[in-house]
């Protein structure tokens, strides 16, 4: 996030300033479509319309009607107006506005993506209203010589408790059929009235009584109301131990913006985080907020999108795709956990939800609040240029105490044979649950095993269309690749050898270690989480009620238990791999390590009961490790800057990646060698690559991957430009371009 601020785009993705030609013909307008084109198409505008910049217009492309929006890039003059098509209508819906347009030329320019595909995550087109609009309240005086039924008289008595209703509301109130009140209104005795519009979303109340504050909570929440009343762009990082209280602290910064009549947005990397943090937000304002997320149906994300667009959606709760909703007067937003990679989009618009709301909220004269136990190197270098402003709570909230970290030496103490947990561990477990208090073991590994082989032959289950090993799933009795969704059933011989009963899983996942404590303690009751049992935000309430109501012992748990979750009654953490995230050649391995287990660990002793944390691992003496038992996380930052910083790594310098994929391992090689050809040869600049992708085969591409890093005042964009216009991709090739990369697969 270092080059932020180093990149101003301009409003044609072209990037060239075009001066306006005078009018010599029919007025034309540029129109920027939903695809995958390097920018917007011109077309003429019929004398009977007269569309504005954000207009969403209806055109014909190639035989068909397309919806589009009206761009703010100049048409080109040097286009014959008989070569172009007119538009065909201007939509009855919102128009885009300006400063979300903008946003989309922002993140086009800087992720290099064509325009028309980020312009398409912010596109909706309203639909007219569903539902009834129109209904039914009593008639004064009633018509004289009527008969009254029964029918008629609950149809009445129903109009007398509230009116206007619905015909089928009315009716199913007064369990009468719809056609006794249409005769009602036949014969006089009701007559039609408009309906109220009913708010999608209860206005929260920013003065509804919410938890005491400690004095540093007090500070930071002052600092936070200050910096949204004063309507303007900052950058603030809300700095904190876990269990804290960061979350009470950004939502006295959203009530300010609530009294500021202003809405706001609150990014969470897990939409299984929500439901917690729901009951958290109904807790301070009363109601619930809005929620933005890929569970929702298609008709509450159109509702949501309206009343969004209203401004009567107050509070955003959503995904790193909430950030193109059509906010009218965006006055805060809030990413909470923002060291999260979950915030990185790979697939598509390939863009970092943290970055690109720092852009939003820029471009909404709006303060941004990045929120993290654990903040990323980007964001404290960006603190410690003088960037981002740093608010800071040292202490657990309530008097709760840190939880003692340490470190146990699988070399010393191992695991029984073809077991995972070490005897310590188990000791401290069997100590813990004797005291009826709950006990999590985290592992960031799904299914069963990692890998599946045959013992006679030593064949491996991979997956046809990645180069991944399958990863067994008991449960389902299938073996599954996390790359590209393929699932085959678990052969009962090899389908190398064909040994019967052969096939031996190799390492743990979450399920072998369930299956491993429910021989070590079969009364206690057990709760898997993971993205698989947990599919979305009903499971995770579920999962989080029966925690908190004391249904649950023991948690075994992937990454998506280490964020977020306040179980108050747990008191033991057991890592059982702590090397897992240090292996390979990611320069954030270690960031990202200690990032995860302090998170993990601050899920233990958040109430009045101490906490205890046990690291499995076979390298205690590795900085990450020596980092978490001192509870020491700012040296080990200190010493991660002063290992990145003299050789221009991120923060320090600018990484963009080029992701080679084609149909066939020839085309690949082909494109990716003349790719390495054209490269810049500029001074501080250097290409490394190229070299086969980790994964060197995904979804049935070959990969190939190139890596260009510079100092961190050279932009990277206009390189990248020149670079590919060099090089022509060929049938069946592709070229993905991430500025700024996460990850390295």
């Amino acid at each position: 996030m270092a080059s932020l601020f180093d990149l101003h785009p301009p409003s044609d993705p072209s990037g060239a300033l075009v001066e306006p030609a005078a009018a010599t013909g029919p007025r034309r307008v540029s129109v920027m479509l939903p695809f995958p084109f390097p920018g917007p198409f011109d077309y003429n505008v019929p004398s009977d319309l007269d569309p504005a910049p954000g207009d969403v217009v209806l055109v014909p492309l190639n035989g068909r009607e397309q919806f589009g929006v009206v761009w703010d890039a100049e048409p080109d003059p040097n286009l014959p107006a008989r070569k172009l098509k007119a538009l065909l209508a201007i939509v009855d819906t919102p128009p885009m506005r300006e400063n979300l347009r903008r946003f989309v030329d922002w993140i086009a320019a800087y992720t290099l993506s064509p325009p028309g595909e980020v312009m398409a995550m912010a596109l909706r087109v309203a639909r007219p209203p569903t539902g009834p609009t129109t209904g039914w309240r009593r008639s004064t005086p009633m018509p004289d010589g009527v008969r009254m039924t029964p029918a008629r008289h609950a149809v009445l008595d129903v109009l007398a408790r509230a009116e206007p209703r619905a015909t089928s509301e009315l009716a199913r109130a007064a369990e009468v059929s719809g056609a006794v009140v249409r005769g009602m209104a036949d014969l006089g005795m009701l007559v039609m009235e408009a309906l109220p519009a009913d708010l999608p979303f209860v206005p929260p109340d920013p003065d509804y009584p919410g938890p005491t504050l400690s004095g540093d909570q007090k500070t930071a929440a002052v600092a936070l109301r200050q910096a949204v009343a004063a309507k303007a762009f900052q950058v603030h990082l809300l700095e904190g131990v876990t269990g804290s209280g960061k979350t009470e602290v950004y939502l006295e910064a959203v009530a300010e913006c609530l009294r500021q009549n202003r809405q706001a947005l609150i990014l969470l990397p897990e939409i299984a985080l929500s439901a917690q943090f729901l009951a958290r937000f109904e807790r301070r304002f009363g109601v619930a907020p809005a929620v933005w997320h890929s569970h929702l149906t298609s008709r509450v994300r159109r509702i949501t999108w309206r009343a969004v667009e209203d401004g009567q959606a107050p509070v955003v709760v959503g995904a790193r795709s909430a950030l193109f909703l059509p906010f009218p007067d965006l006055g805060l937003i809030v990413v909470d956990e923002e060291h999260e990679t979950a915030f990185k989009q790979e697939d598509g618009v390939v863009y970092h939800a943290r970055d690109m709301a720092v852009v939003r909220a820029r471009l909404s004269a709006a303060p941004a609040v990045l929120v993290s136990a654990t903040p990323s190197l980007e964001t404290v270098a960006n603190v410690e240029a003088g960037r981002y402003s740093r608010l800071h709570l040292p202490n657990r909230h309530g008097g709760a105490s840190l939880p003692h970290i340490e470190a146990l030496d699988l070399r010393d103490t191992p695991p029984e044979r073809g077991r995972f947990l070490a005897p310590p561990l188990i000791a401290a477990m069997r100590e813990t649950l004797a005291r009826g208090e709950q006990v999590m073991l985290f592992l960031n590994r799904r299914g069963y095993a990692p890998l599946t082989l045959c013992r006679h032959c030593g064949h491996r289950m991979q997956c046809p269309n990645c180069t991944a090993w399958l990863v067994e799933h008991r449960t389902r009795s299938e073996l599954q690749c996390h790359h590209c969704g393929h699932t085959t059933p678990i052969p009962p011989d090899c389908p190398s050898c064909g040994k019967a009963n052969a096939l031996v899983p190799i390492g743990p996942g979450v399920e072998r270690i369930t299956e491993e404590v429910a021989v070590l303690f079969p009364d206690a009751r057990r709760l898997v989480m993971a993205s698989d049992t947990l599919p979305g935000p009903q499971a995770a309430a579920e999962a989080e009620r029966a925690i908190q109501n004391r249904e649950i012992d023991l948690i075994i748990g992937t990454q998506i238990v280490a964020k977020g979750w306040h179980f108050p009654h747990l008191t033991l953490v057991g890592v059982v791999d702590a090397d897992l995230g240090l292996a390979g050649g990611d320069l954030r391995a270690g960031e990202r390590t200690v990032q995860l287990l302090h998170q993990v660990a601050g899920r233990a002793g958040r109430a009045e009961a101490p906490g205890r944390v046990i690291l499995q691992t076979f390298s205690p003496e590795h900085p990450v490790m020596q980092a978490l038992v001192a509870g020491d996380l700012e040296t080990f930052m200190a010493c991660e800057a002063a290992q990145r910083r003299p050789g221009h790594w991120p923060p320090y310098g600018r990484l963009a990646a080029l992701i080679v994929s084609a149909d066939s391992a020839q085309v690949a090689d082909e494109l990716a060698r003349d790719l390495g050809r054209a490269a810049p040869q500029v001074e501080g600049v250097q290409v490394l690559g190229p070299a086969p992708a980790p994964l060197m085969i995904l979804r049935g591409r070959h990969r190939r991957r190139l890596l260009l890093k510079t100092r961190r005042d050279t932009p990277v964009q206009p390189l990248l430009r020149a670079w590919l216009e060099k090089v022509k991709v060929p049938r069946g090739g592709r070229v993905d371009v991430d500025v700024d990369p996460v990850s390295f697969l």
